[in-house]
């Protein structure tokens, strides 16, 4: 550009073309630092003296918009010029972004931290003088309004003052290695505060986190995370392993659970709502959270494809990143992918088998649950919670003394400041249908119980309450397999069964469901869950088939169904299309026995209902149904059951293998090759490995006298600790020590977190 465009002073954009497309930061130099790197590392010079300027590249477009003309960084551009003073200093865009500061909350005028901080003053002065007047409803309800809006507007503007800093520091980073090729904009905040705070390594061990993230072997020459450095380059969007692996994660996890997607930086900026907000001024807390929403779903995904080191790198990710969103208070703009990082690190724990840590993670999720503004986001959350609890609440068998004590390191979730007063449903449920009054309630501390208080909310979203009521009829039927197993161990009078406590058998859940029978049964709430998703499904056409949830649902529809005894093996037509349908759906979508939840459990229910089939109709026909001529419907019909049986009882086996010892199912018996035995049934189940949930062991007993199911599922037990004992014999491989000693490392950096979220809390 020559001294006579120059003089025109065309607002031209703050970035090189080049820098644009590549989406670096551009230092606005003539040629800028990143063209004049390109340049010299494509010729092999040490220095550009002499170089005409067209030989860079380095072009300048117009700017559509305002933007600083590039030369003239750290000056204030015409248009904030009217509106005063600006905070003194600064990163490009940092005026624009005071001026639209004004509009927040309804506030204009606001240029800076003492404005700010002096009309905070005379609001607060006003709000005693209306208390003085008794004049509080619509006054001091507006001044509350206008006070937390300058609120946030202040811890805003203290973010962006400090992440100035972070910037000039990566900018001088930036030029010291200006040959390097240019790193992407995800992984911009961790160099910038890797390079502006080297003393957090000492602050981490201060904190009980020392081996976590203080260790020179887990970070790379910059100070970032090992786990971070390596794998950022996954949550880019256009990165095939990460679009993969966020796939794989969809496809299972998240197709039940349905989440709202992360948001990309762009959209998080329109979050905000602030007039020229860009990606360059996110606070660093703000991108740390949002990092570790990102990871958290391709660690799941790395998880569910069975590439558990992977798997087990990316939570360590998603752990350095919440450390460092917590080092200020969360705010409320990205409070929702928060909680929702911690209820994924509690889903991994439990995908591991360890219980101790998906109890803390979940009880801290609840704490951000209980802050969450948009219920709707928080009603979603909640019944994936409850969902999951269900899971947990069939593996203890409803047994809240068998859980490991968390209070003391995660203290319970505190109530909401202000109650609202009980509607008519809350008195009539003794419920709380608030997500707030939810997660605080004293009986969910560690596992969502009594009536559904999702599904009795109305104004909740209708998949989130079709999903916790299919979590209140799990549970219910957890008690009442808990019942039946204690009446017999009475009736066999045997002493060598684990005793049953009373507790597990009248819980909150059981008290709900005899107080409102009629309501929230077992099958009613199937029944219920299936109508609000239909209404769903109607309202909002989607090409998603909602695979997930119509898997549960059959599946209880098939469990709960009384079966007809002049039927075929004694299953109703209807039965054995829902025994089918679960088994087909699964056959076709493996992962969804990978739902945060029991739905892996049901599907091995499933195959052993198949199993009872098999059996019923074996026993009416006999080896017949083997040898039958085409055209015979029993034949057809058995070698239709028989054939899904043997594919869903092989994908079955295949995931039991991937769990650990005390989260698996029952171990499924093989169909014979040939004809059985005179006398022997089809399929022997009681060669099966029964699992140690009592709900599930019905299923097996279901047709056995109480002395027989007595003495089977004490058999069963032996079995259980054998097979526990041969797992830890064969579990001494090369790549199952390094797996040991990775998850070792990483536990550590888990428990400083956890440590410093106990603080937190606490305090």
């Amino acid at each position: 550009m020559s001294d006579g465009d120059k003089g025109k002073d065309i607002a031209l954009c703050a970035s090189c073309d080049r820098c644009r497309s590549r989406k670096t930061k551009c230092d606005g130099g003539r040629p800028c630092t990143n063209c004049a790197a390109k340049y010299m590392k494509k010729h092999k010079l040490t220095s550009v003296d002499g170089v005409p300027m067209e030989a860079f590249e380095c072009h300048y477009s117009p700017a559509k918009r305002r933007g600083p003309v590039p030369g003239r960084s750290g000056q204030s551009r015409k248009a904030s010029e009217a509106f005063g003073r600006g905070m003194g200093g600064g990163f490009d865009g940092m005026d624009n972004f005071q001026q639209g500061m004004g509009g927040v909350g309804g506030i204009g005028g606001v240029q800076s931290m003492e404005e700010l901080q002096l009309r905070q003053i005379m609001l607060q002065a006003n709000m005693g003088g209306h208390q003085g007047l008794g004049t509080l409803d619509q006054g001091a309800s507006f001044l509350d309004t206008q006070q937390a809006a300058i609120q946030q507007q202040i811890n805003l503007i203290q973010q962006l003052q400090a992440q100035q800093n972070l910037e000039g520091r990566a900018v001088a980073l930036a030029a010291a290695s200006a040959a390097a090729d240019m790193e992407p904009p995800t992984r911009r905040l961790k160099t910038a505060e890797a390079a502006a705070k080297p003393a957090n390594n000492a602050n981490a061990s201060s904190s009980g986190g020392s081996a976590g993230g203080g260790s020179s072997n887990n970070r790379d020459a910059n100070g970032v995370p090992r786990t971070i450095a390596a794998h950022t380059h996954l949550l880019e969007l256009s990165d095939p392993d990460g679009s993969r692996l966020r796939a794989y994660y969809r496809l299972s996890v998240d197709e039940l659970f349905g989440f709202p997607p992360t948001p990309t930086d762009e959209e998080y900026c329109m979050r905000l709502n602030i007039p020229g907000m860009t990606p360059r001024m996110i606070p660093g807390t703000h991108l740390a959270a949002l990092s570790a929403a990102r990871f958290a779903e391709v660690a799941l995904g790395a998880v569910v494809h069975n590439e558990v080191s992977l798997g087990m790198e990316l939570c360590n990710a998603v752990v350095h990143c919440l450390r460092e969103s917590v080092q200020e208070p969360v705010q409320p703009p990205y409070m929702f992918e928060v909680a929702r990082s911690y209820f994924l690190l509690g889903v991994f724990r439990a995908f591991r088998g360890d219980m101790v840590r998906y109890f803390k993670y979940r009880r801290v999720c609840l704490t951000y649950i209980s802050k969450l503004e948009n219920d709707a986001s928080a009603a979603t959350l909640l019944a994936a919670v409850a969902f999951l609890d269900a899971w947990a609440y069939m593996i203890y068998n409803a047994d809240e003394k068998r859980l490991p004590n968390i209070d003391k390191t995660i203290p319970p979730v505190e109530g909401p400041m202000q109650t609202l007063g009980s509607t008519a449903t809350e008195l009539e449920y003794n419920v709380k249908t608030n997500p707030g009054q939810i997660a605080s309630d004293p009986k969910n501390q560690n596992w969502i119980q009594g009536a559904p208080p999702i599904y009795l909310n109305n104004e909740a979203p209708l998949p989130a309450r079709s999903l916790d009521a299919l979590a209140c009829a799990v549970r219910t039927c957890c008690d009442q397999a808990n019942g039946r197993f204690a009446a017999i161990s009475k009736e066999a009078k045997t002493t060598n069964m684990e005793a049953i406590p009373q507790e597990t058998i009248i819980t909150p859940t059981t008290t709900a469901v005899l107080a409102h029978e009629n309501e929230l049964c077992s099958r009613n709430m199937v029944l219920s869950a299936f109508s609000l998703l239909q209404q769903y499904e109607a309202a909002t056409p989607s090409s998603h088939k909602n695979q997930g949830i119509h898997l549960i649902i059959s599946a209880l529809d098939a469990f709960l169904d009384n079966g007809d005894e002049e039927e075929n093996g004694g299953f109703t037509d209807a039965q054995i299309q829902s025994l089918l349908s679960v088994c087909n759906t699964t056959i076709e979508n493996p992962l969804l026995m990978h739902h945060g939840g029991p739905t892996y459990h049901m599907v091995s229910n499933a195959a052993i209902m198949l199993c009872h089939l098999l059996n019923g109709m074996y026993a009416m026909k006999g080896p017949e149904l083997l040898t039958a001529q085409e055209g015979d419907m029993e034949a057809a019909m058995f070698e239709e059951v028989l054939d899904t049986f043997i594919a869903v009882r092989k994908l079955l086996m295949i995931h039991r293998r991937k769990l650990p010892a005390k989260l698996r199912c029952h171990g499924i018996p093989r169909a014979p090759i040939g004809v059985p035995q005179e006398g022997m049934s089809f399929i022997d189940l009681g060669e099966t490995i029964l699992c140690s949930c009592r709900g599930c062991q019905g299923f097996v007993l279901m047709a056995c006298s109480p002395c027989v199911a007595a003495e089977r599922a004490q058999k069963a037990a032996d079995k259980r600790k054998v097979e526990t004992g041969i797992e830890g014999k064969f579990d001494s491989t090369d790549m199952d020590q390094d797996l040991a000693e990775l998850d070792n490392d990483f536990n550590l950096d888990d428990d400083a977190l956890l440590g410093m979220l106990s603080q937190l809390i606490a305090t």
